[in-house]
């Protein structure tokens, strides 16, 4: 249900709400919460409320401004893993100036420009996505280990699956919240399990995906295991991705030509992407070791489309009625506004263009293999520094080297990337 702010003022008072959380990204896409009082929230719509800049990864792009966050009350949900009495809600937010100006780093204002691009072009496109996690066992210290909850296989029963009450939880939990997922599986890899949403437009999208990440872990936390989204956790065995699908209309509804149409387009936009790929890899796989699991098992190395099963970089049927797009390369910890946002840019000038979808299907080029290489392909694309904001870029280039400088020099890197990702993504 979406609610106007009143609405929402008027929830509050006759459901016992005492928190509002009102949630954001950092330039690393990790969520990041202030909480305010119920009785605050009338203020927060007009006023927003000031966070330190400086202390948030990438925020210093601001240059020493103030930032302001600002609810979207459309996005309000009751968290159910909170208390009952004295209820929880949360909303995501804008963040801004003082002056009410946008922060370019705002992941959520910079999806939103590139859906009004789509809009103004004349198409509208919408997204669905294929989450992966691990779940590891705990030590009696309650730390997490690296030992899997479970070595079942794909679509493995219980009692093999030892992780079907935990799947279970998390979509009830995500019902609550307004949120439907379509189905939930055992995946390949031991403790591995995947769970699917159906298409909505991109910010609605962005937000499930960030939504679905914190129900998983809250709800892991209360069956005292560990969920990883670290795009490969275990050396020799499957890792962690994102299967992001989507699909493009012609966005009026006076149409005469056939559904043919609407699949020349799905072409179009799939060569735009797959011409653009490795410049904004770097968005879709931002760590060292998103790396690791790219060319292993079926993750993709090759840029290349098929219709069946596979290793591909998009797996799509151009012919069939229901034809979409699933690019197969990115990873949970990703910024999903920033990789929905450059994947809608890259549709449109495939669309724009006219791209054959067939001449980019040579296997000649590959993702980068690394994030050096990653970084080297971005730095170097004026197609991302036409939408990226140049301080923006700056600061998420300067993240990459940094990370890549420090895990080069590690002697142990390994240990490096287990520090780095695996207790906190």
């Amino acid at each position: 249900m979406i609610y106007s702010e009143n609405e929402i003022l008027q929830y509050i008072e006759e459901n016992d709400v005492k928190f509002v959380k009102l949630t954001f990204c950092d330039l690393k896409g990790r969520l990041k919460n202030i909480s305010v009082l119920s009785s605050e929230l009338a203020v927060t719509f007009e006023r927003g409320v000031r966070i330190t800049a400086k202390k948030i990864a990438g925020f210093e792009a601001a240059n020493g401004k103030d930032l302001f966050l600002f609810p979207d009350a459309q996005t309000m949900t009751v968290l159910p893993w909170r208390p009952q009495q004295g209820r929880v809600i949360r909303m995501f937010c804008y963040i801004r100036y003082a002056d009410g100006t946008p922060f370019e780093g705002d992941g959520r204002y910079f999806l939103k420009k590139a859906m009004k691009t789509a809009v103004n072009a004349g198409y509208c496109f919408r997204f669905g996505t294929s989450c992966e996690f691990t779940l590891f066992r705990k030590d009696a210290n309650g730390k997490p280990t690296k030992t899997p909850h479970d070595y079942a296989g794909y679509c493995d029963v219980a009692p093999d699956d030892k992780g079907e009450n935990i799947r279970r939880d998390v979509c009830l939990t995500l019902e609550q919240m307004g949120i439907h997922p379509i189905s939930s599986r055992h995946e390949s890899g031991c403790g591995q399990h995947e769970i699917d949403f159906n298409a909505s437009s991109a910010l609605k999208a962005a937000d499930t995906f960030l939504s679905f990440k914190s129900a998983v872990k809250s709800v892991a936390e209360t069956h005292d295991v560990h969920a990883s989204f670290m795009p490969k956790p275990l050396r020799n065995d499957c890792g962690n991705g994102m299967h992001i699908s989507f699909n493009v209309f012609p966005d009026n509804d006076m149409l005469e030509e056939t559904n043919q149409v609407g699949n020349e387009l799905l072409k179009y936009a799939a060569a735009g992407i797959m011409k653009r790929i490795r410049e904004f890899t770097l968005f879709t796989n931002s760590t060292v070791n998103s790396y690791e699991r790219l060319g292993e098992f079926t993750a993709p190395r090759d840029i290349i489309w098929s219709d069946e099963e596979g290793s591909q970089l998009i797996r799509m049927n151009p012919d069939s009625d229901n034809a979409c797009v699933e690019l197969r390369a990115a990873d949970c910890v990703s910024d999903p506004y920033f990789v929905l946002g450059l994947m809608i840019y890259s549709a449109l000038e495939g669309i724009e263009e006219k791209l054959s979808l067939h001449e980019k299907n040579s296997g000649s080029e590959r993702l980068p293999s690394t994030l050096d290489e990653a970084v080297t392909c971005t730095e170097s694309s004026e197609f991302v520094k036409k939408y990226v904001p140049a301080n923006i870029l700056e600061v998420l280039l300067k993240f990459s080297r940094d990370e890549w400088a420090e895990y080069s020099s590690a002697y142990n890197k390994e240990a490096f990337e287990e520090k780095q990702y695996f207790y906190s993504l």
